[in-house]
This record gives C-alpha cells, sequence and structure tokens, in this order.
C-alpha cells in the first residue's frame, strides 16, 4: 500500500523508478485517531503528511471564536501547511483527523535534501504548489460566483468523502454558510 500511494503521489515523468524509491523509503507510517490534532496552531511545521486513507481537515478559529473549517485532506492528498514548513512560522491552523487515518510522514530536512538532489522531484513540487495556488484561487471564485447549492453539489461530486464523514457543522463552514443553511440545501437535493 506505502509504494502504490506514495508512487501516485509523487508521480512525475522526471522521476526515475531508483529515485523514487529514495523518497518513497524517506517516509515513515503513521498512524492517528479520529478526533486527533495532527499538527496544531503555533505549531512550527517540521514534517508533511501523505495520507494513505482517512479524512482530516484544517480549521482555525474566527473572531468570534467560531470554528471554520478551512479544507478537507482525503486519500492520497499531501496534508501540509504551506506556510509554517516552508517559511518555518507558526501554524494559524489545526489539522485533525476526522476518521481514523493512516499515512506517511517525511520531515523537513530529509524533503530538503532529496528536493535539491531530485530534478524531478524539485519540477514536482514546482507542479504541486502551482496546482495547489490554482485550487485556492477557484475556491475564492467559487465562494463569489457560485450559489451555496452549486457548492455543495460540487463537493458532493469532487470528494465524497467528506460528505460521507465530515459533521454537517464543518460542512457548512467550508462552504461559508450556516448549518441551517446546509440542512435547507440538503432537503432541496433530497
Amino acid at each position: 500500500m506505502k509504494k502504490t500511494i506514495l508512487s501516485q503521489a509523487y508521480q512525475h515523468p522526471l522521476i526515475s523508478e531508483p529515485e523514487l524509491q529514495w523518497i518513497i523509503d524517506a517516509h515513515r507510517e503513521v498512524c492517528f485517531k479520529k478526533g486527533e490534532i495532527l499538527f496544531g496552531h503555533g505549531q512550527i511545521l517540521n514534517e508533511y503528511l501523505i495520507l494513505g486513507n482517512g479524512l482530516v481537515r484544517s480549521f482555525t478559529y474566527d473572531f468570534n471564536g467560531e470554528d471554520i473549517t478551512t479544507d478537507f485532506f482525503c486519500d492520497g492528498q499531501v496534508v501540509i501547511e504551506v506556510l509554517s514548513l516552508f517559511q518555518r512560522i507558526p501554524l494559524q491552523e489545526n489539522l485533525q483527523a476526522l476518521t481514523d487515518c493512516k499515512g506517511w510522514l517525511i520531515d523537513y530536512d530529509t524533503f530538503q535534501r532529496l528536493f535539491h538532489s531530485i530534478p524531478g522531484l524539485t519540477e514536482w513540487g514546482r507542479l504541486w504548489m502551482t496546482s495547489k495556488l490554482f485550487q485556492f484561487k477557484q475556491k475564492s471564485i467559487d465562494m463569489i460566483t457560485l450559489s451555496a447549492k452549486e457548492r455543495y453539489v460540487q463537493l458532493i461530486e469532487e470528494r465524497p468523502l467528506v460528505i460521507q464523514n465530515a459533521p454537517l457543522k464543518q460542512i457548512a463552514s467550508y462552504l461559508g454558510i450556516t448549518d441551517t443553511s446546509l440542512s435547507r440545501i440538503r432537503k432541496d437535493i433530497s
């Protein structure tokens, strides 16, 4: 399972088989229980996770102290807070397991060593970061141009694991709506 998930996560034509094996060997297996905080607010991230299975969310608190979900991470995704890891600043969010999770961690120093010695990993990192920037930009645009119902339907289609495992309150905060509005939308759809 480890080799399959990590091979998919680091898929890039410039990464050779031996290089891919070095990358895979640099990860260590970890498991998290449902509800566990993987990385907490104020911590400086020294590693990131490739999620093998499970569901993780990132969240923070707004000015009223309300818990707001900022993202969800599903099977095969990189669970990371980029600013903390690469800028070496404290996390502004918490990353929490919403289900029991299994994955593989790679520490910052090891990643840096591999990143600077494997040209294909460097290119993979650029493409991954570009993809993340696009996703965040698209989410911002969707919040303005799509109705709450359209955003919910999009979430159902693109990330069914979230719908199956995340509490409605967390889904609602991620969509930028109240849980009462989400309940109405769900009723309209069914």
